[in-house]
């Protein structure tokens, strides 16, 4: 049993313990266990680092990129576009604001996998089918984005594109990473205003 399907073992045994509990009907499981463990455990949940560096790359407004990672890691580095909810404050807060635009395909990411798979288990289980993860996290990221080199004496024109498109996105996040402290403060406000824009001005 790979890591995915142990988390999503532990977390669907979680929802039902939610599902039981005196709490309100947003944090209830809406889907039966059996069809959410093949949900989660099938390919189409997982989006690659390349096709979010083409969603960033191309400022796509359907497609919000949600950090689990503590803030401070976020303060530190972080894909531009993304919003900051640490895992601990998400579990605990009514997924609905952040979740309920269904026009929205929302994207976790933590470090590795693990936090984005929690949280996919949680939102898909409460029926947010619009959730996916960016597998390999942040650490699939800098390999595969920020540490990408061309070699060879030649190179298709879709490898050019992909190519190119990393680039760019390595720059975006570098970027943002460079900012001085009050900068990147003013960016975070703007990140969080923007979210509550999309979401209609949910507090």
């Amino acid at each position: 049993m790979n890591i995915r399907e142990k988390v999503s073992l532990l977390l669907i045994l979680l929802s039902i313990i939610l599902a039981l509990l005196p709490l309100t009907a947003n944090r209830s499981l809406s889907e039966e266990p059996s069809r959410l463990l093949a949900e989660v455990l099938g390919e189409d949940v997982s989006i690659t680092v390349d096709e979010v560096a083409e969603y960033i790359v191309r400022e796509d407004p359907s497609v919000r990129l949600i950090d689990l990672r503590p803030a401070a890691e976020y303060r530190e580095e972080a894909i531009p576009g993304s919003v900051n909810v640490p895992w601990s404050e998400f579990i605990k807060s009514d997924p609905d604001i952040l979740l309920s635009n269904r026009e929205v395909m929302t994207i976790f990411y933590s470090t590795g996998n693990s936090e984005a798979d929690y949280a996919l288990v949680y939102a898909r289980g409460m029926g947010y089918d619009n959730c996916f993860i960016m597998d390999g996290g942040i650490t699939e990221w800098v390999r595969t984005v920020l540490e990408t080199k061309f070699s060879g004496e030649r190179i298709t024109a879709r490898e050019n594109a992909l190519f190119e498109t990393r680039r760019r996105a390595g720059e975006m996040y570098t970027e943002y990473g460079n900012m001085p402290d009050s900068l990147k403060t003013k960016f975070l406000e703007l990140r969080k205003f923007s979210a509550k824009k999309l979401d209609g001005g949910c507090e």
